[in-house]
């Protein structure tokens, strides 16, 4: 079931069992539209939330209609609980409708309420950020494997192969975590200098920040690179997606059960 969608301005705020989310999403220079898209649902049981960010290169009307068309293959795939199937679809679609050489990246996340486990899919997407409660630390969200010389090449923006394979990586959130996703035109910021952000400086930048006022954080976060920008506006659609974890409780289920569903969202059974 979608919850929010589209690639137009908002700034709104949802709980799920387990999540609460703000989001804050502004079109370049005021825009109708953008190329950034924003995309939650929620399984009618509360279970399973998803959350996803994807960035069409460019901006204006002409990314804004490729990326409409974009979360239109979005809605269509939502209900495949493998992400990297989910990712594969998508590819294959996009690549039909980007004939100009566009392409877009993506962040896939499924919520797993029953056993707190946030699972990401990075479709060449900037590495969001993760906010440790317990030790009261922030890092990049990544999966750490180890260097596969003679893999396949994977994990590359919508649009750029037809056939590119994908992973996945599962994190289990510890009670008030917060998870920072973004579009890239926030670590795309330069100073006055022109110094790029990137993402070490958003790691700094974050790490001065209020993590007792999640509800603030997209607002403080934004303010700080408008800061560091000396003031000037921001180059590109610009979304912020914050995900604090509240560890409320779904409904119950069996052992079973949860151990089904959640082999499904890893690729580990199809049916």
């Amino acid at each position: 079931m979608e919850v929010w969608g589209g690639n137009g301005a908002i700034h709104n705020a949802i709980s799920v069992p387990g999540i609460d989310a703000w989001i804050s999403s502004d079109p370049y220079q005021g825009d109708a539209c953008g190329g950034d898209i924003h995309y939650v649902s929620m399984c009618g049981a509360g279970r399973i939330s998803r959350f996803a960010i994807a960035d069409v290169s460019g901006h204006g009307a002409t990314a804004g209609k490729l990326a409409h068309r974009l979360r239109s293959l979005m809605r269509k795939y939502i209900n495949t609980l493998d992400q990297t199937r989910f990712a594969r679809a998508l590819n294959r679609d996009f690549s039909k409708l980007a004939r100009d050489g566009r392409f877009a990246t993506a962040l896939l996340t499924t919520y797993f309420a029953p056993t707190d486990h946030l699972i990401i899919c990075n479709v060449g997407h900037p590495r969001p950020l993760w906010y440790h409660a317990a030790s009261q630390r922030w890092e990049l969200l990544d999966p750490d494997m180890p260097q596969r010389a003679a893999a396949a090449v994977m994990n590359l923006p919508l649009g750029v192969i037809a056939r590119t394979n994908y992973m996945q990586f599962a994190v289990k959130l510890g009670k008030g975590d917060l998870v920072l996703i973004y579009s890239d035109s926030l670590i795309e910021s330069r100073n006055p200098e022109g110094e790029r952000l990137g993402e070490e400086g958003l790691l700094e930048l974050v790490r001065q920040t209020d993590t007792a006022r999640p509800q603030e954080l997209s607002r403080d976060v934004l303010a700080a690179a408008v800061t560091y920008r000396g003031g000037a506006p921001a180059k590109d659609d610009e979304t912020l997606l914050v995900l604090h974890h509240n560890a409320a409780n779904p409904p119950q289920q069996s052992i079973g059960q949860k151990m089904h569903v959640m082999a499904k969202m890893i690729g580990m059974v199809v049916a």
